[in-house]
């Protein structure tokens, strides 16, 4: 059974994404948010929601324990919340890491000038891409409720093509990513419709 960790449970696509991965009877979910009160279990046998900020390191590295893959879906101290997630990973002896952050942090939206919005998006990229770990970085276009599952990947240094993406797609490939600890590894990936 494949146990993943949501970070920041309590967000659109992690919510959405929470429902894909419960769609496969072989992962077991540990729901990771400030405010638990917030969410309903959707599956008592397999799922855990433990409250608790990603900032807090000691309260991280516990909830790693016993974990295969870390998803991450934040906003915010984003870059101070890369280091906190690496630091507490490494000392978990965990390796594998998805984390969503924005199109546009390396310039790579043709005709797209972001400018300091996507910063913290950048600069949670960079910790991410020099923490040694097996990452993803996903660089989603704007969400949108699509039914479809229909999506494109761009990878670092490629033009960002296409259009906004389902939630749908979003959800499908994370959760194909954190049961195939080999796919896009080490990647930042652009993805759109």
């Amino acid at each position: 059974m494949a146990k993943v960790l949501v970070l920041g449970a309590n967000g659109r696509l992690a919510r959405h994404t929470t429902r894909w991965f419960l769609q496969h009877d072989d992962v077991h979910l540990t729901l990771y948010l400030r405010q638990a009160h917030r969410l309903h279990n959707p599956d008592v046998n397999r799922v855990t929601i433990i409250e608790g900020d990603v900032l807090d390191p000691g309260a991280l590295h516990k909830a790693m324990q016993g974990q295969d893959v870390v998803y991450a879906n934040l906003s915010g101290a984003m870059a101070q919340q890369a280091r906190t997630i690496v630091d507490a990973i490494h000392a978990s002896g965990l390796k594998r890491l998805i984390f969503i952050s924005s199109m546009g942090i390396y310039g790579e939206v043709p005709g797209e000038s972001y400018r300091g919005v996507l910063d913290p998006y950048r600069d949670s990229a960079a910790v991410i891409e020099a923490s040694g770990l097996e990452y993803t970085v996903l660089r989603p276009r704007w969400f949108t409720h699509d039914p479809k599952v229909d999506y494109q990947i761009t990878q670092k240094g490629e033009p960002f093509h296409g259009h906004d993406v389902s939630l749908n797609s979003l959800s499908d490939l994370i959760v194909r990513l954190a049961l195939d600890p080999t796919l896009h590894v080490r990647c930042s990936i652009g993805v759109s419709q």
